[in-house]
């Protein structure tokens, strides 16, 4: 169709306030985008392939390409409520109804070519191009009526009152290009709802039909297009209602709807919430049916050539025109299920089902395409047939274990679009033998340690990963070495024990061996000296060598020990006496963080006293746990006289 009033897209943009309309394309990213507040109509330009679409609230009318592209804009067309093009497409006219003016611009430049003043404060509102004139609804919910522009008609070009006591209100205009001289319209008063289709072709309307309702044909009007090539009128994108003598009578239905257009070989594009969906004439299944992925979709509008449609939409954030290419091809429905689990070398059986709204033709068959661990490319199988009822089964025994996925595919034809399902089985594998030495054993604090993995049999895959863990969350999970088994299955990797560190082998699988990972836990010392200070001499008692004090010397204790955040040192105290020795005090001491603490040790102010001390770093307790627990050497003390 080449014209048609609406009324939804103004009611939504009073709904969503200010939010933005963005036009954009299911396509090629545009170069830039328009932004319309609040929706004003829009046409479709075949000549051109130009795109209006008018916003109310800017006082603005933008034009995009055929791919939604913006291309040009212009002001000053004060609350724009409703777009038309002439016949030729040369003229676009806009219901400017903040000045009360019928604009005609320029479609190929946007230029303003004249203003048409309309002397009413209710209108213009809505706009179509009939009969050579450009017609126009005016009123408020209370009264209304007919209006006309005659581009050719001078000083006398605007006539008022063409329609008088038989429209109540702003009332819906729609005009088919293969009925030059019919004019559609259509409206919900207060407490009835009213249509007619005139002819306009002549000085003043002529009524073909008219229904002065009751509400009993339709629910109400809130939308309205002419059936091109046929005595009828779509009614809120679902009623069709025949009109002859006069009169109209209800004349079957599509299914629910909200509102439609109609291309110009008679295909109807039904908007229904979030979905858009296009109906060849008189029939109850869907061609083609297109998510917006929107809240609502305001308005449709086909291009002259049948060839795209162009929807728009509404989101919780704005408004966005979106082109709907492809209309007449029928996307089928396509299912694959296969079983969820399956046995490696063991046959199985994938069913599914091909249908579609457009019947498709005889004698298909589907491509069906295996991938898995051997074949990660995919594997072509023997192409499935599909039955009269739509259904197909197929048989295989999947070579590989792991994940296989079988493909199904519809290449398409005139009619129907190429359409591919999938679903996956987890076929087994052979477990895997692997094992990793050194589990549980402690070492000294920097000590090169090779952990050893062994892989036992497999199908293809030789390969083993060997990770080390430090613990603590300062150093990350670390690959040391990936690499193929030798020929006795081993391969080995050194770890630096400087902490209690997890070490992993993991190998991956393959298509007849199941992944497996395997881990050590190996345990590092920390690193522990004792430095003692202010003694006078060293000597032997027995066979033990002292630190030698005076009996009122103080002794500083000076340990390092391996430096860790919040780390301390336990300072542990024995005295000898009664020819053993007795623990006299165990306290915890802070290091720096050059890993250092010191510890001055009261004299006992007594001659003859044996003591030892040492420095240790206890798991959990030291403040930490990324090393194992580690004892330092005792230092032998003794004070004299």
């Amino acid at each position: 169709m080449r014209t048609r009033s609406i009324s939804a897209a103004t009611s939504l943009a009073v709904l969503f306030g200010s939010a933005a309309l963005s036009l954009a394309v299911a396509g090629p990213a545009s170069a830039e985008s328009a932004v319309v507040l609040a929706p004003g109509g829009i046409v479709a330009d075949g000549a051109l392939q130009r795109v209006f679409v008018g916003d109310s609230e800017a006082g603005k009318v933008l034009a995009t390409d055929y791919d939604g592209t913006l291309v040009d804009a212009v002001s000053g067309i004060t609350e724009v409520t409703d777009l038309a093009l002439s016949d030729d497409g040369s003229t676009l006219y806009a219901a400017a109804q903040g000045n009360h003016q019928i604009v005609a611009l320029d479609a190929a430049t946007l230029d303003v070519k004249a203003r048409y003043t309309v002397a009413t404060t209710t209108g213009p509102r809505h706009v179509a191009f009939a009969g050579g004139k450009v017609w126009f609804t005016y009123g408020d919910q209370w009264s209304g009526d007919l209006g006309s522009v005659d581009p050719a008609g001078g000083d006398d070009a605007v006539k008022l009152a063409q329609y008088s006591n038989r429209v109540w209100g702003p009332a819906l205009l729609d005009t088919d290009a293969s009925a030059p001289g019919l004019l559609a319209v259509g409206e919900s008063g207060l407490s009835t709802d009213s249509m007619a289709v005139l002819d306009v072709s002549g000085g003043t309307p002529q009524p073909l039909a008219w229904y002065n309702g009751d509400y009993s044909l339709n629910s109400g009007i809130s939308d309205i297009d002419v059936v091109p090539g046929a005595a009828r009128v779509l009614v809120n994108g679902r009623e069709r209602d025949a009109y002859a003598d006069g009169k109209f009578t209800a004349d079957g239905a599509y299914p629910a709807g909200q509102s439609a257009d109609i291309a110009a070989n008679g295909l109807v594009a039904q908007a229904n919430g979030d979905t858009v969906a296009v109906y060849r004439p008189d029939t109850t299944e869907p061609v083609r049916t297109y998510a917006t992925g929107a809240t609502a979709t305001t308005s449709l509008r086909w291009a002259p050539d049948s060839s795209r449609l162009f929807a728009l939409v509404g989101t919780t954030s704005g408004y966005t025109l979106k082109v709907l290419t492809d209309p007449t091809v029928n996307v089928p429905t396509l299912t694959v299920d296969a079983p969820s689990t399956a046995t490696r070398a063991k046959q199985l059986t994938v069913t599914g089902k091909l249908s579609a709204t457009v019947p498709l033709p005889s004698g298909v068959s589907l491509q069906v395409t295996r991938s898995d661990l051997d074949s990660p490319n995919g594997k072509a199988l023997a192409a499935a047939p599909v039955t009269a009822d739509g259904s197909y089964s197929f048989t295989d025994t999947p070579p590989a274990g792991g994940t296989v996925t079988y493909k199904v595919s519809y290449a398409g034809d005139a009619d129907h679009a190429a359409v591919s399902a999938s679903d996956k089985v987890t076929v087994s594998r052979t477990a895997t033998t692997l094992t990793l030495d050194n589990n549980g054993k402690v070492y000294d604090y920097g000590k090169d340690v090779s952990f050893t993995a062994h892989l036992g049999s497999t199908y293809k895959n030789r390969t083993v990963e060997i990770w080390a863990n430090p613990f603590g969350g300062d150093k990350p999970n670390k690959l040391l070495k990936t690499g193929t088994v030798d020929s006795g299955g081993n391969i080995s990797a050194t770890v630096n024990m400087t902490r209690d560190t997890d070490v992993t082998a993991v190998f991956k699988g393959d298509a007849r061996n199941a992944p497996r990972t395997v881990k050590s836990t190996g345990y590092a010392r920390v690193k522990i000296s004792t430095a003692v200070s202010r003694y006078y001499k060293t000597g032997t008692i027995g066979s033990r060598s002292y630190y030698w004090f005076h009996q009122s010397t103080d002794p500083l204790l000076t340990t390092t020990m391996t430096y860790y955040t919040g780390r301390q040192q336990r300072f542990d105290v024995q005295v000898y006496s009664g020819g053993a020795w007795h623990s006299a005090d165990s306290e915890y001491f802070a290091l720096s963080t050059s890993g250092k603490s010191a510890v001055s040790l009261p004299a006992p102010d007594e001659s003859g006293i044996k003591t030892r001390v040492r420095s240790v770093y206890v798991n959990a307790s030291s403040g930490d746990t990324v090393n194992t627990t580690t004892y330092g050497p005792w230092k032998y003390l003794y004070f004299s006289r």
